[in-house]
Parts: structure tokens; C-alpha cells; sequence
């Protein structure tokens, strides 16, 4: 089904192209509504929202495991429907589950995959990926006496085996260690870096904070928000600076009411919430009446949300996303 003429252009570094798409299960769910969203060619791309708003659907679709009830998908410029040989061997994908032929070794299951693309094999490629994900020394065990995390790294070394440019993450850090995240995280960066296009959804939000170029939310099968992170935090990220007061007050005196200004139980700190979206803050203004009242502080310090509070602000609905 083409998209419809309301659909918003694809950029011209799109790699991934998602027009009009919707899912419908037969007994009526609707899983996905309407989503439109380019992902551009090099980026990392993080999508986030609450189990069962949609994510791991979305990402079946355009790996071409699932069809969509309405809309199109291409991935590197191939349709995934029409074209689906050449697009699905432009992705990889590393699934939620940990789905592996338990009784193959590590090495087997690994140029396995990279075969089934019509590949020719690589062994160096191959015994490089391992390393990458210190697997190397795992190679001639059999998967079925591999830990969790281990599982879990293979499934990496499979996704990467015919050298995708698109790579998907579905929830790659459950259930494995910190050490091993970090090392994930490394090889993500490494793949971005060597031009690779990274997908992934989390629940880790401040690898997403971290690793990131943009963010995604995904809220009841609904994209209500795709946006740069740093603007998506600039935006919609609160700022607080804090004063510890010199002495103590009891209550805060009414030449302060035009600021929105919390004191803490004890007394001994004042808190003052900011938009740094508007070009006078109202701090200077603030401190000079703090002067003028013989307010004394002893010390100041800012602070600002942190990408998980707008991620749970915006699927409660308690700030709408901007226009």
C-alpha cells in the first residue's frame, strides 16, 4: 500500500523509512497507529517507552518478521515486502529471546548465519566478531554450556556475521552483567564509528542518555515524540538551582511569592525551578531580592532532568511533547 499524500518526505540520509504503518491483530488490537519515522544512515537511534506500548512490534515489522495491516517500510532503500531478500540482508537483528541451536558450537552457529545470506565465508571476519564480544575463547563450546550472557553475546556475533548496515537491539542488556554492558556499549560505538546504523530499544535509560543521538517514544502503539537528545532534553528538561541558606527560615516571605521557590522541611534550603527555554530565568532578578530581604546563602548548585524523568513524564502524560 503506498503512503498516503499527508505523509511526511524521506530525508535523503534516511536508511530507514517507516510510512503510514499500522498493526491490527485479528482480535482487534491495535498494536501499531500510524507511525512515521526516518532513521538517519549512521545514527544511533534509541526507542523507548513502557512494556507493551509497541517497540519490539515496530522492530518485527521492519525486519520483515511480521506484517503491517496498512503503510510501508523500506530499509536502505528497499522495500521490505517488495524487495525483501535485499532489505533483510541489510539488517541484523538481535531478538529479546534467546533463541539458539543449543547443540551447536559457538563457531558453527556463528558462519552458520553469515551463510544464510548468501555470504561467502569469512573466517578472520568471524574470529574477529568473537573477539570483539570476548567470545573467542568460547569458540569450540557448544552453546547449550554457555551462561545467559554468553547466550546473549552470540546472538550479537550472529546479527553481525553478514556484515548489516542496519544493526537492531532489541533489549540487548537483560539479564547480563555490567561488565558485559560496558563491553556491548564499546562495540555499539565502534560499530557507529565504522558506519553502521544502530536501533535499539531499553530499559537501561541512561545508556540511551549516554549512547544516543536521538530518541524515540513510543506510547500506546502512538509515536508521540522523535527528537534530537539534546534538544529533547533542552526542551522539555526542568532546571533547578538549590540554595543553602545561611540560616534557617521558617516560611518563604512574600517578597519572594513571583518565584515558583520550595523550601525544604528543615528550612535550611531553597529550591528554584526554571524554564531555560525562556531568555530571562529569573535567577538574577531572584538573588538580588534575596539581597534586599538580608537573605544570606552559604551555597548554590544547579541541576536538570535527567532523560529518564521526561521519559516517565511523557508516558504518564504529565507534560505533553512539544509541537
Amino acid at each position: 500500500m503506498p503512503p498516503t499524500p499527508s505523509s511526511p518526505p524521506s530525508r535523503a540520509d534516511a536508511i530507514v523509512c517507516v510510512r503510514g504503518v499500522g498493526k491490527t491483530y485479528a482480535g482487534g488490537f491495535q498494536a501499531l497507529k500510524n507511525v512515521d519515522l526516518d532513521i538517519r544512515r549512521g545514527e544511533i537511534f534509541a526507542l523507548l517507552g513502557p512494556n507493551g506500548a509497541g517497540k519490539t512490534t515496530l522492530i518485527s515489522l521492519i525486519c520483515g518478521m511480521t506484517n503491517a495491516t496498512c503503510g510501508t517500510v523500506t530499509a536502505d532503500g528497499h522495500d521490505i515486502v517488495q524487495d525483501y531478500r535485499a532489505a533483510r540482508a541489510a539488517i541484523g537483528l538481535v531478538p529479546q529471546e534467546l533463541h539458539t541451536d543449543s547443540f551447536e558450537t559457538v563457531w558453527a552457529t556463528v558462519s552458520f548465519s553469515r551463510g544464510l545470506f548468501g555470504k561467502a565465508p569469512n573466517p578472520a571476519l568471524i574470529e574477529k566478531i568473537l573477539k570483539d564480544l570476548s567470545l573467542w575463547d568460547k569458540k569450540d563450546t557448544k552453546i547449550l554450556a554457555l551462561s545467559g550472557g554468553m547466550k546473549r553475546r552470540v546472538l550479537i556475533a550472529k546479527a553481525l556475521s553478514h556484515e548489516p548496515k542496519i544493526l537492531f537491539l532489541d533489549e540487548p542488556s537483560a539479564g547480563v552483567d555490567v561488565e558485559l554492558r560496558h563491553d556491548m556499549w564499546r562495540l555499539v560505538r565502534a560499530l557507529r564509528d565504522a558506519g553502521t546504523t544502530i536501533i535499539l530499544t531499553t530499559h537501561y535509560i541512561e545508556e540511551a542518555e549516554d549512547m544516543a543521538d536521538r530518541i524515540g517514544v513510543i506510547r500506546k502503539g502512538e509515536l508521540i515524540l522523535v527528537e534530537d537528545k539534546h534538544v529533547l532534553m533542552r526542551k522539555l528538561g526542568k532546571k533547578q538551582l538549590t540554595l543553602t541558606l545561611q540560616h534557617p527560615m521558617e516560611r518563604i516571605h512574600e517578597a519572594l511569592a513571583r518565584w515558583p521557590l520550595q523550601l525544604s522541611a528543615d528550612g535550611q534550603q531553597l529550591t528554584y525551578t526554571f524554564d531555560t527555554q525562556q531568555e530571562d530565568t529569573g535567577i538574577a532578578a531572584l538573588l538580588r531580592a534575596l539581597a534586599a530581604q538580608g537573605i544570606d546563602f552559604k551555597d548554590l548548585h544547579s541541576s536538570e532532568s535527567s532523560l529518564e524523568e521526561i521519559f516517565v513524564s511523557l508516558v504518564h502524560d504529565t507534560k505533553a511533547p512539544p509541537a
